[in-house]
């Protein structure tokens, strides 16, 4: 069961020997594909993203161990200046730390000291915000040479000189005319950078590019889905994809791109020389709609939606797939944390890729050949009841809602079992870390849908439809269903050998390391190390702050740091409910660079008291047929970022107290004018007439109304309604 990395000294001279013309172009001083390739023997250094290219999130650094993480101390943080969710893997090389941050901005750092060294703000438009589905986040840098490469929120793939932050070059990799955006980290390879993109809910058609590290120049494209004008000059993946859709509905005018983003997670291979790329939702969730059969429920596995695929990464060329959910109608992206690794299965040494994607089962499947080896589920779920002998789900007829077009609750919910979060693997103790959670959603098919392409979420569902009534003991029951944990999968085993209950959902990135350790930040303001064997928390620090990144950990001058980037947002912390998790997980964003080391002796600022404006809406005079018509639009349009139910987000103003509510003028203004688009809110003119914008301005007032009763009400039973 060792680490994946070639552990053979004359593996490594294999490795080094096929880089030599590398070394030779990129100089002794840069990053190097010998460097890339045996990561894993630099322990001083974060020179990719997950570490190495394994993702496996391993560190064998144990100067900080089980016996002495009690004395690890803050031994500097630095404050961003973007009060959103804060994502990224920083990179750490030769004593200095780069990261992205939110909107993605960059930021250079002496890492052990804190001091700043250079910034970066590509200046990325305000309104480019309601073309991402889940926050402005950024999920960090890669390295090449003396450069570091960034992608942008708006599509750029960014070129800058390390030492300086200079750009080098910039190009567009996505149609700016559509609602693509990059939020994912770029990985290189052999001087390639490849970056996907996400936007799948807006109606966009998901690929992958590679560009030239020296100059951007565009390499190759891999589309992962059919564009339905398939012919025999098509490649012969796509035609073959081509064959699981209704071509008429993908080639008709009325078509939207079919999803499959590649937004996040890379793995690479450099022995099998095989990228690994996981594919997304597709577009519109609803395949009665995107690819309807005779009888107008939806058909066809659509590949390669949901999809690990994997492919070559000098040229694009597809080698293989596995489908985790055929046909997913449920927002079930495979775009989750890849790992890769070296293992005993069943007496034999195999060579497995592992992933827990949102649909709640972990996968091991053989990276050589894509062959499906086991898969059991990590959470509780009801959409299948299993997977066959072929690694085809068994699904429950009930949950399949595109085809009987009644509502039905499906656990796992849209955001998953396991979300972007990264997990880690520990190769001594052969286990992976899971950021998992539970929470469901009621689905139910829109009547009548069409696609919008210049701001509508494209689903195909009502995101109404499971709203909760304005009862805040009934939110808080319903409240707590939801769960988040910490699972330590045996992946031989597919079982879990422990698990630490979390006080809600959507928790951080992990790390593991050779001291023993697992970190984790939480979505309750807590940063945490845990027994990497029994799960036992050895240490904790207060954050001020939910932290979804992951850490990571490095040495300068032979001391060891870990740091972690803290600012709560994302896709959860935009739609959910601020009541329902007040009692769990933080109202507030303090984004901030936290590095540790033991003995340290820093302290954050004091925490400020978080003031909440009054809940003093103006009465609710619209007919019942207006408030009807903005809940419609509202669950369409607005939903997303500021809360199903206008109960008011975690991260975005909550509209139940916008200052424009009792003001008609000044609500038209901002929605469809676009008075505050430099600020993210974009004019949805295209999207919504007057008569509609002011209908939800109707419903909102109307919501409000609902809450402040419902508030009052507690509050003279003696109860306090925490917000």
């Amino acid at each position: 069961m060792g680490r994946w990395a070639l552990p053979a000294l004359a593996a490594g001279a294999l490795s080094v020997a096929a880089c030599d013309s590398m070394l030779d172009a990129v100089g002794d001083s840069g990053i190097t594909a010998a460097m890339l390739v045996d990561a894993d023997s630099d322990d001083a250094n974060w020179i990719t993203h997950g570490r190495t290219y394994s993702e496996q999130r391993f560190s064998p650094l144990d100067q900080i161990d089980t016996g002495n993480v009690g004395d690890l101390g803050l031994a500097w943080f630095a404050d961003m200046d973007t009060a959103r969710g804060q994502e990224a893997t920083p990179l750490v090389i030769d004593g200095k730390l780069y990261l992205t941050t939110a909107w993605s901005k960059v930021k250079a750092f002496d890492a052990a000291t804190g001091a700043p060294l250079w910034s970066y703000d590509p200046e990325v438009p305000g309104e480019t915000a309601v073309k991402a589905c889940c926050d402005t986040v950024n999920r960090g840098l890669a390295a090449w040479g003396d450069s570091l490469f960034l992608g942008t929120l708006d599509g750029r793939l960014v070129a800058l000189d390390r030492d300086s932050g200079a750009i080098k070059w910039e190009v567009q990799t996505t149609d700016p005319e559509q609602s693509y955006t990059v939020t994912g980290a770029p990985r290189v390879i052999d001087g390639k950078v490849i970056i996907g993109n996400g936007g799948a809910e807006f109606g966009v058609r998901g690929f992958v590019a590679a560009y030239d590290a020296d100059n951007g120049a565009e390499v190759w494209r891999f589309y992962t889905v059919p564009e339905g004008t398939e012919d025999d000059a098509s490649p012969e993946y796509l035609r073959a994809a081509a064959e699981t859709w209704n071509k008429d509905v993908r080639a008709g005018s009325d078509a939207i791109g079919g999803g499959g983003t590649v937004w996040d997670s890379m793995a690479y291979d450099p022995d099998l020389d095989l990228l690994y790329i996981g594919v997304g939702n597709g577009s519109p969730w609803n395949r009665a709609y995107r690819s309807p059969g005779e009888d107008g429920t939806g058909e066809g596995d659509n590949l390669y939606l949901s999809s690990i695929v994997a492919i070559r990464p000098s040229t694009g060329e597809y080698v293989w797939h596995y489908q985790t959910t055929p046909g997913e109608t449920w927002d079930y992206t495979a775009t989750q944390h890849i790992v890769l690794a070296d293992m005993e299965i069943e007496g034999e040494q195999r060579k497995v890729l592992m992933q827990a994607p949102k649909n709640g089962f972990f996968y091991v499947i053989d990276r050589e050949t894509g062959e499906f080896i086991s898969g059991q589920p990590y959470v509780g779920l009801n959409w299948a009841t299993g997977i066959d002998e072929n690694g085809r789900p068994i699904e429950n007829p009930e949950t399949r809602i595109d085809k009987t077009g009644e509502p039905a609750l499906v656990l796992p919910g849209p955001l998953g079992g396991h979300n972007w979060h990264p997990m880690a693997y520990h190769p001594g103790e052969n286990l992976v870390y899971i950021p998992a959670f539970e929470a469901g959603m009621i689905y139910a098919p829109e009547e009548g849908w069409k696609p919008d392409r210049a701001r509508g979420f494209n689903v195909g569902f009502n995101l109404g439809a499971g709203d909760l009534p304005p009862d805040l003991g009934f939110r808080r029951e319903v409240a707590g269903t939801v769960r988040g944990m910490l699972v330590a999968w045996d992946p031989v085993a597919q079982e879990a050998k422990w698990t630490v209950e979390h006080p809600g959902p959507w928790n951080g990135g992990l790390l593991a390391t050779g001291g023993g350790l697992v970190f984790q930040g939480t979505a309750g303001s807590e940063f945490n190390a845990y027994d990497a064997a029994t799960g036992e928390e050895l240490w904790s620090f207060a954050a001020q702050t939910g932290v979804v990144a992951p850490p990571i950990t490095y040495t300068v001058d032979g001391e060891q740091y870990v740091a972690v980037l803290a600012g709560w947002g994302g896709a959860y912390a935009l739609s959910v409910d601020g009541a329902l998790i007040a009692d769990k997980a933080p109202v507030r964003n303090v984004s901030r660079l936290l590095v540790f080391k033991l003995g340290g002796t820093g302290e954050l600022p004091p925490e400020m008291e978080l003031a909440s404006l009054p809940l003093d809406p103006p009465p609710s005079r619209a007919p019942a047929d207006t408030i009807a018509l903005g809940s419609e639009k509202y669950a369409r349009y607005c939903a997303v970022c500021h809360a199903p139910a206008a109960v008011g987000s975690t991260v975005l103003p909550d509209l139940r107290r916008a200052g424009s509510l009792g003001n008609a003028q000044a609500w038209m203004a901002v929605v469809h004018d676009g008075l505050l688009k430099d600020n993210g809110m974009a004019s949805f003119a295209d999207s919504l007439s007057k008569e509609e914008i002011e209908a939800i301005r109707a419903y909102v007032i109307h919501r409000a109304n609902e809450d402040k009763a419902m508030e009052a009400e507690l509050n003279a039973a003696g109860q306090v309604a925490r917000r």
